[in-house]
Formats: C-alpha cells, sequence, structure tokens
C-alpha cells in the first residue's frame, strides 16, 4: 500500500496500535487489549477481517484460531496521517499547519530547540543552487 493512502478510522488504529505493541495476537487479546466492554468481539473479528482485506494486516493459523500481525508500520501511518491532514486542512501548506499548531498548545523552549534543529537538518539535506554568474 503505497504511502499517502492508509486511511484508517479510530477502530482500525486502535487495533493496529494494539498489534505494534504486541507485535501478534488472536482476536480475543486484541479484543481484550481494547477493553471487551468497549467493542464487542465479532466487531474487533470483522474489523480485523476487513483490515486484513486492506492488507493493513495478516493472519497466519495457529490451531483453531487465527493469528493476526501488522503489516504497516507506525511511521508509515504517522506520515500517511500527517499528510493527509496537511493537505485536507491546510490545502497543502506545511507552514500554516505548522503555525496552527505551534498556536494552538503550549509549546516549552526545548521543543522549539527541537524543532530548530529539525529544519537547519532539512535545510543541509538540500543540495545546494548554482550561483548564476
Amino acid at each position: 500500500m503505497r504511502p499517502g493512502k492508509l486511511r484508517l478510522g479510530d477502530l482500525q488504529l486502535k487495533i493496529l496500535r494494539v498489534l505494534w505493541h504486541m507485535g501478534e495476537c488472536g482476536v480475543t487479546e486484541v479484543h481484550q487489549a481494547l477493553g471487551s466492554s468497549r467493542y464487542a468481539y465479532t466487531t474487533v473479528a470483522t474489523m480485523l477481517r476487513k483490515m486484513e482485506a486492506r492488507k493493513l494486516v495478516a493472519h497466519r493459523p495457529e490451531g483453531r484460531r487465527f493469528v493476526y500481525f501488522p503489516l504497516v508500520r507506525e511511521d508509515a501511518v504517522a506520515r500517511s496521517a500527517a499528510a493527509e491532514f496537511v493537505d485536507r486542512i491546510f490545502k497543502g501548506s506545511l507552514t500554516a499547519a505548522v503555525c496552527q499548531l505551534l498556536d494552538s498548545r503550549a509549546v516549552s523552549r526545548d521543543e522549539l530547540e527541537a524543532l530548530e534543529r529539525l529544519i537547519a537538518e532539512r535545510k543541509d539535506m538540500e543540495t545546494p543552487r548554482q550561483s548564476r554568474g
């Protein structure tokens, strides 16, 4: 699945978080980790089948049960969600998205310095342009 195309619902993301944390597990373990009173067992099982059809997870048989494991990495999902957020809400403007995030929450000096380092690193990654002469 191409990055940028990993649109996930809340339950799908919660299931993936369980699988990322546990590595692999059956429907019962996923159901318990989500809080068995919050979702029906059949809802979790159905969602895992749908996620498998989308190639987000896969399973292997273990006795009479299926053991599920993630096929997508957490960083790929985060990258996809961030790109979708910037595209949908801020019409592709990373500057507008960052400004909104900085305005919407308290930011420590350490966080600002970390952002400055990331920006400096990104600038260093760019190839220098030929000077016109």
